[in-house]
C-alpha cells in the first residue's frame, strides 16, 4: 500500500474544500490562494452526497471530476470523502425508517447532519452504492492520497433506539454471550426481577421509569459503537476492493474527555489513524457536557497524546482544527496572534505528519458560518490569512521529520469503556469522571517537562503487557472497570520492573460491571498491598485534608495497608482520619507500587510525580525555565527535534544546541524564547 503523504516535499498541510459552496470564480480564486499558502492537501465531498446523487442511481460527477482535476493541476493531492456522512433529501423522504430514534422513541426528521441510524440496512445499501460509485469512479485519478470514509463517525447518531437498532442489539448480545443464561449472569438481572427467558425479550435502553440496569447500557454503548465501527468496516471493503492500494481512514473526534465511540479499538482498523480536535474555554458548553478548561492548550497537548496512543504510537494525520474561533460554543472566543501555529506545532510535536484545518474558506451561510478557516471572510487581505501562509511555509520545512515518532518513559493507561460506566446513573460519585485525573496529572508532569504517552486499554488487545512494559512509569488513574487481562498486564508489568501509581477508583468492577468482593481495589488489592473497606467520596466545595499538608478533593476512603507498605500520609479528619492516603510498596522486582486514595491540590500531586519519576529513573526532556512544552520526535536513524513552545507570558530558556528550523538559524548550547515564541529544533548528535 503507498504511502497517503508521498510526493509531498513537507508535512501535510490542508482543510476540508466545499467548493460546491461556491460559483466556479471562486473555485478558481481558491486554486490560487492554495498555491500561496502552501497548500498540499485537501478534503473533497464529505458533504455532497446529495449534489453528487441527486436522485438514486442517478449520479452527477462532472462537476466533481473538474474539482479533482483542477486540484491535480494545482499540485494538491486529495483526501477523498466518500460523501455518506450526511444522507440526502430523497433518502430520508422515500425511507424515513433509515433516520434515527432517540431515547424517547421520537424519530429526527431530516434537515440537519448525521440523522442516519448506524443500523439501518437501508442506509447501509445505499451508502454502499455510493461509494462504489465514487471508488470506480475516482480509484484511478492521480490527486488521490487516501480515502476519507464518513466524516466524524457517531458526533450526532453515537445511539438509536429504534425496532432496527433493538433487533441488531439482539443479535450482537447473542454473539457476545452464546445464551441468555450468560446474558442474566453477566447483568444480574436477578435483581429488580430483570431476569430473561429469551433474547427476544431485551430491548434497548431507552427511556424507563427510574434506574437502567447498568450493565445493560455499558453493552448498549459496546455496540453501538461496534455498529457504527461496521459501518466504516463496510465502507473500507469496498474501497479496498476496488483501490487496495489507497489507504484508508476516518476522522476522529479523540478529546481528554471520551466520547461514545471506543476509538482505542477502532484505531487498528485504519490505515492511518486521523483526529479532529478543537479547544474548549473554560466556560463550558452544554452540549458537551459543561466540559470546559481552565488552560486548553493542556487539554489539546493530553489529546495529541492520547491519539497517538490510538495510532500504536505511529504518525498520525490531523485532520481538522481551527485558526480561529469555532461556532458551537456558548462564547466562540477568537484565536490570538501566534497562537495558530503554535496550536498546529503542538500537534505535530505529539506525532501529526500533517495539519489541516475545517474548512478553506469560510462559508457565507449555513448552520457553520461562523467557524473560522484558512480563508476568513474578510479575505486574502487579513492577518489571520498572513498567519496561515506563514504556517504553510514553515510546514514546508518541518518534512524531514516526517515518520519521526514520540515515545516517553511515563505512561497513562485509558479506557474508553471506563469512560462509558462512570457516566452512569448509580455511582458512589457523579463528581469523578475517568478522564478528569488522567487530565491533571498529564498536565503535571508536563510542567515539569517529563514527557507521557496516553495509551488506551483496547488498542492493545493482544500486547498490553509488553507495551505497559516498555515503560519505566506505569500511571492507572480511575480504571474504575479492569477485566482480569488488563490487570494481569499492569501486574507484569510492575514485575518487569516498572513503577506503578494506581490512584483512587480503579480496580473496582469487572468487565461486567461486578464489585470484585472482598474489598476494594479488588484488581489491584494484591499489587498494592491496600484493602479499602468504605468510599467516602466528598461533596463539592467540600476538602479533605491530609497529615502532610495535601488539601486533598473528590475522595477519600477507610483503606488499610499490609505491613510491607509505607504509609506516606494518612487523612486528617472526619470519618477516615488515621486511614491510609498515599502509600508506597517495593516489590520483588525493584520496582515501587504507589497509591493514591484522593485528589490532591496541584503542588502536591506535582510533588509526587516528581517523586515517582525520581525513583524510576525518570528524566525531564530538557531543562528550560518557565512553562515551555517540550516534547522530542525521534527518527529510526537517530536524529531527534525538540519542540519548545512557550505559552508563558515571560521569556524562557531551554537548554538545547542545534539547528531551529522555524527561524533557520543555529543555537545552542542555550535557546531563548520570547513569550508565545516556538522553536523546532534538529538537535546536534552526540557523535558530532
Amino acid at each position: 500500500m503507498r504511502r497517503w503523504s508521498e510526493g509531498q516535499p513537507g508535512l501535510a498541510f490542508g482543510a476540508d474544500y466545499n467548493p460546491e459552496q461556491w460559483p466556479a470564480e471562486v473555485r478558481r480564486e481558491d486554486l490560487r490562494l492554495m498555491g500561496r499558502a502552501g497548500v498540499t492537501l485537501v478534503s473533497v465531498g464529505i458533504f455532497s452526497w446529495g449534489l453528487l446523487e441527486p436522485e438514486p442511481d442517478r449520479f452527477e460527477f462532472g462537476w466533481f471530476d473538474e474539482v479533482l482535476d483542477d486540484l491535480h493541476g494545482a499540485g494538491i493531492g486529495v483526501s477523498l470523502a466518500t460523501a455518506t456522512a450526511s444522507e440526502p433529501a430523497w433518502l430520508a423522504q422515500r425511507w424515513p425508517e433509515a433516520l434515527r430514534v432517540d431515547a424517547d422513541g421520537v424519530r429526527v426528521r431530516f434537515g440537519s447532519r448525521q440523522s442516519w441510524c448506524p443500523s439501518s440496512p437501508v442506509y447501509r445499501e445505499r451508502s454502499l452504492r455510493l461509494v462504489q460509485a465514487l471508488a470506480e469512479r475516482y480509484g484511478q485519478h492521480p490527486a488521490l492520497r487516501l480515502w476519507h470514509v464518513s466524516n466524524e463517525l457517531g458526533c450526532h447518531n453515537p445511539r438509536c433506539c429504534c425496532d432496527t437498532s433493538a433487533a441488531a442489539f439482539r443479535a450482537w448480545l447473542t454473539r457476545r454471550y452464546g445464551d441468555v443464561e450468560a446474558l442474566n449472569a453477566a447483568w444480574a438481572t436477578a435483581f429488580w426481577s430483570q431476569h430473561y427467558t429469551t433474547f427476544e425479550q431485551v430491548d434497548v435502553p431507552a427511556r424507563t421509569s427510574t434506574l437502567k440496569n447498568p450493565t445493560h447500557v455499558l453493552d448498549f454503548a459496546r455496540f453501538s459503537s461496534d455498529e457504527l465501527l461496521g459501518q466504516f468496516l463496510a465502507e473500507k471493503g469496498v474501497l479496498r476492493r476496488i483501490t487496495p492500494d489507497v489507504p484508508v481512514t476516518t476522522n476522529f473526534m479523540v478529546g481528554s474527555q471520551l466520547n461514545p465511540l471506543d476509538y482505542g479499538r477502532w484505531g487498528l482498523d485504519q490505515d492511518v489513524v486521523s483526529n479532529d480536535h478543537y479547544l474548549i474555554h473554560r466556560h463550558g458548553d452544554p452540549e458537551h457536557g459543561g466540559i470546559g478548561y481552565d488552560d486548553p492548550r493542556a487539554e489539546l497537548a493530553y489529546s495529541a497524546d492520547l491519539i497517538r496512543g490510538v495510532a500504536r504510537g505511529n504518525p498520525w494525520l490531523l485532520m481538522e482544527h481551527s485558526t480561529s474561533a469555532v461556532n458551537w460554543q456558548p462564547v466562540n472566543v477568537a484565536k490570538p496572534a501566534g497562537q495558530m501555529l503554535q496550536d498546529s506545532l503542538s500537534h505535530v510535536a505529539r506525532g501529526a505528519d500533517g495539519v489541516c484545518f475545517f474548512q478553506w474558506r469560510a462559508s457565507a451561510g449555513g448552520a457553520e458560518q461562523w467557524h473560522s478557516a484558512l480563508v476568513p471572510h474578510a479575505g486574502e487581505d487579513s492577518d489571520r490569512f498572513r498567519e496561515v501562509v506563514d504556517l504553510g511555509q514553515l510546514l514546508g520545512r518541518l518534512g524531514e521529520l516526517r515518520g519521526s515518532t514520540v515515545h516517553n518513559d511515563v505512561v497513562l493507561l485509558v479506557d474508553w469503556q471506563n469512560s462509558w460506566a462512570l457516566g452512569g446513573e448509580s455511582l458512589p460519585s457523579h463528581r469523578v469522571r475517568h478522564a478528569d485525573l488522567a487530565l491533571r496529572i498529564h498536565g503535571a508532569l508536563r510542567a515539569a517537562h517529563v514527557g507521557a504517552d496516553v495509551v488506551p486499554v483496547t488498542a492493545h488487545p493482544d500486547d498490553l503487557a509488553a507495551v505497559l512494559s516498555s515503560y519505566r512509569v506505569l500511571v492507572v488513574p480511575t480504571l474504575y472497570l479492569t477485566d482480569a487481562t488488563t490487570a494481569a498486564a499492569v501486574r507484569a508489568a510492575a514485575d518487569a520492573g516498572t513503577h506503578v501509581l494506581v490512584t483512587y477508583l480503579s480496580g473496582i468492577v469487572d468487565e461486567h460491571l461486578h464489585v470484585g468482593l472482598g474489598g476494594y481495589p479488588g484488581a489491584f488489592r494484591e499489587l498494592l498491598g491496600i484493602r479499602v473497606e468504605e468510599f467516602h467520596p466528598l461533596p463539592d466545595g467540600v476538602a479533605g485534608l491530609l497529615d502532610d499538608g495535601t488539601v486533598g478533593d473528590v475522595w477519600a476512603e477507610v483503606a488499610t495497608a499490609s505491613d510491607d507498605v509505607e504509609v506516606l500520609a494518612r487523612y486528617a479528619e472526619g470519618a477516615t482520619a488515621g486511614r491510609p492516603a498515599l502509600t508506597r510498596r517495593t516489590l520483588p522486582s525493584g520496582a515501587v507500587a504507589w497509591y493514591l486514595g484522593t485528589s490532591p491540590d496541584d503542588e502536591h500531586l506535582e510533588t509526587l510525580l516528581r517523586d515517582v519519576c525520581t525513583a524510576a529513573g525518570v528524566r525531564p526532556v530538557a531543562q528550560a525555565s518557565g512553562p515551555v512544552d517540550l516534547v522530542r520526535r525521534r527518527s529510526a536513524d537517530g536524529c531527534s527535534w525538540l519542540f519548545a513552545l512557550n505559552h508563558g507570558s515571560e521569556a524562557a530558556t531551554v537548554s538545547v544546541r542545534g539547528h531551529d528550523l522555524v527561524s533557520d538559524r543555529a543555537v545552542g548550547p542555550q535557546l531563548d524564547l520570547a513569550p508565545g515564541a516556538s522553536a523546532v529544533v534538529r538537535e546536534d548528535r552526540a557523535d558530532g
